[in-house]
């Protein structure tokens, strides 16, 4: 009796085993990876979504996309759905729905665009008053970049400063200037390098939101633009001269050294070198970017004004400029 109790057991083992690799288990939506490109979309910018499975064949696999609670694309094999995303603090929601030997599987998906803008200035490059452009950046100057993300978060936008940045110079990776909170980047452009281009990963410290972002700064050299001082208006910015200039009796030329650094450009680091017809001219006493012309009575003729202007620090950084003046 003991021999066929155990003959018994171990044949309803064996068929157990027989049975079990023919079993057909139910897909789960772990089965089902889902790939969206680009992973961070910003606002108003198409976005596709592709499916993927090691598990189930898609192929064959009738595959529905829902977006916002209406069908948008259905088929067999339909593994990539392409939509437009709507503006800043806005959702879109998709339901994927796929249907096969397995059995049903559905996965959810929620987009929500958000905008990061890189906004970059030179820290130490002149302009003159009333310049309506940017202070542009030359070999050495330091430069600072400042991330605003825009990311909406039950109706009102997130505190950029709550938020984790990972900076990168070209293809270097900043681990100094990174962190929470540190929306901005400091960095000296390189005197061998024409361009810079920086980068920026900005999350929310729950990772919801992440958004990539990069900007392109190149370099220019220094130049001058001369103007008239008039003595009771100060320097005409509003008139640059170029060409030829008539005077008469007194003037005084102003030059405006646009984008050297320092930006105060009186500072003992800047040395100033005014020529008139290439001779070198005594402007020890004198404002440094200002030269008085005086005319004497009954001449004529046409003289050639040059600066040259040089910084003590940087090889790089100078500028020059001449101009003739008539009188």
């Amino acid at each position: 009796m003991r021999f066929r109790f155990f003959v018994v057991i171990s044949l309803a083992l064996c068929a157990i085993s027989f049975l079990l690799p023919h079993q057909i288990l139910a897909a789960t939506p772990s089965d089902i990876a889902v790939s969206i490109l680009p992973p961070n979309p910003n606002p108003n910018e198409n976005v596709t979504l592709n499916l993927s499975s090691y598990s189930l064949d898609l192929n064959t696999a009738t595959i529905e996309w829902v977006q916002n609670g209406k069908v948008s694309l259905s088929g067999i094999g339909k593994k990539s759905f392409s939509t437009t995303m709507g503006g800043v603090g806005t959702t879109t929601n998709v339901t994927i729905n796929v249907r096969s030997k397995s059995g049903t599987v559905q996965q959810k998906i929620s987009l929500s665009p958000n905008s990061l803008v890189l906004l970059w200035q030179a820290n130490d490059s002149y302009v003159p008053p009333f310049y309506k452009g940017k202070a542009l950046a030359t070999p050495g100057s330091l430069v600072k970049v400042v991330a605003m993300p825009e990311v909406r978060r039950g109706g009102s936008f997130l505190n950029s400063e709550n938020m984790t940045y990972s900076w990168q110079e070209d293809t270097n990776n900043d681990q100094g200037a990174s962190g929470y909170g540190k929306n901005y980047l400091i960095y000296t452009i390189d005197y061998l390098d024409r361009t810079n281009t920086i980068g920026v990963n900005a999350s929310t410290v729950d990772q919801s939101y992440s958004s990539d972002a990069d900007v392109t700064i190149s370099t220019v050299n220094p130049k001058i633009s001369f103007y008239l001082k008039d003595p009771s208006l100060g320097t005409l910015w509003s008139n640059a001269l170029s060409g030829a200039i008539q005077i008469s009796g007194e003037a005084t030329l102003a030059a405006a050294p646009y984008f050297i650094s320092p930006k105060n450009i009186l500072s003992s680091r800047l040395n100033y070198s005014w020529y008139i017809n290439d001779l070198l001219t005594n402007t020890e006493n004198l404002v440094a970017n200002l030269l008085p012309l005086k005319v004497q009575t009954g001449q004529t003729g046409i003289s050639t004004i040059r600066l040259n202007i040089e910084s003590k620090d940087k090889i790089f950084e100078s500028a020059k400029k001449e101009i003739n003046i008539q009188f």
